[in-house]
């Protein structure tokens, strides 16, 4: 009988997320899980280390800890380095499930698109997955059914089959917001153009005091038309596909660097 395989989770919602619950669920027949979180929420946090005041681990329950006043990359950075021991580290991360969508420019904000990229890093298969939900204060009664099938059956492919991708890169998947059986299968996009507007709501305290708090936008996208590989995240799902996105950390603009050569030497 072969081994049980290890995945550490991690997420952006905290501890006490339905989502990384309904992903523990999902998974812990098939895996030995270790849940590294962070104690509250840290939503659109982005892929942020803490550097200026000390983390501490508590834990919940077996294989189960919060991170104190962590961010998602603390919970794996510290997990990697002090949870694992030695050569002995997880085969894969999962970063989720998030409340919510993280498609397009989305992933730059992410907390939950930020533990996937900590952990590729570090050198671990990562996955970064994302329900979208009309509205996430009310996910305690969410039914996480076609996430929860949606992630198993890619975990089990890719301890069948060998992770899909090499080098710095993790897959962001986003899981449309329809019933399992209304679901058309998966669908390989690119991550969308995310069109934002201002969502900035100006406010006055008790004592007078102006003060600005950031809401929601509407999830408004454009499809970009002639790359390489077209068709867009937000498409997908909005056409009942689950979304699955390789996205890649090295950030540089190949295509310009000819170009701005010549602007430099000018």
């Amino acid at each position: 009988m072969k081994p049980k395989k290890n995945i550490l989770l991690t997420n952006d919602d905290g501890f006490e997320s339905s989502g990384i619950l309904a992903l523990r669920d999902a998974l812990k027949d098939i895996a030995q899980i270790l849940i590294v979180a962070p104690a509250s929420e840290k939503s659109a946090c982005g892929h942020g280390l803490t550097l200026t005041r000390p983390l501490s681990f508590v834990r919940i329950d077996d294989d189960f800890y919060k991170l104190e006043d962590g961010t998602p990359s603390d919970c794996v950075y510290l997990a990697l380095n002090a949870l694992y021991k030695g050569d002995y580290k997880p085969d894969l991360i999962i970063s989720g499930i998030n409340l919510g969508s993280n498609m397009g420019e989305d992933i730059t904000y992410s907390g939950t698109a930020a533990g996937a990229m900590e952990g590729c890093i570090q050198g671990i298969p990562s996955i970064a997955i994302s329900q979208i939900m009309s509205d996430k204060n009310r996910s305690e009664h969410f039914d996480f059914s076609l996430a929860k099938q949606s992630i198993r059956i890619l975990v089990q492919s890719i301890f069948e089959k060998g992770y899909p991708l090499k080098g710095r890169k993790f897959l962001n998947v986003n899981i449309p917001h329809i019933p399992t059986d209304a679901c058309k299968g998966f669908k390989i996009t690119q991550m969308g153009y995310r069109i934002y507007g201002d969502d900035a709501h100006l406010h006055r305290n008790p004592r007078g005091i102006e003060y600005y708090w950031l809401g929601l936008h509407p999830l408004r996208w454009q499809e970009r038309i002639g790359t390489p590989f077209e068709g867009s995240d937000f498409l997908a799902t909005h056409d009942g596909y689950i979304s699955i996105t390789p996205i890649k950390l090295d950030m540089t603009s190949y295509e310009d660097c000819a170009s701005l050569a010549q602007w430099i030497d000018a």
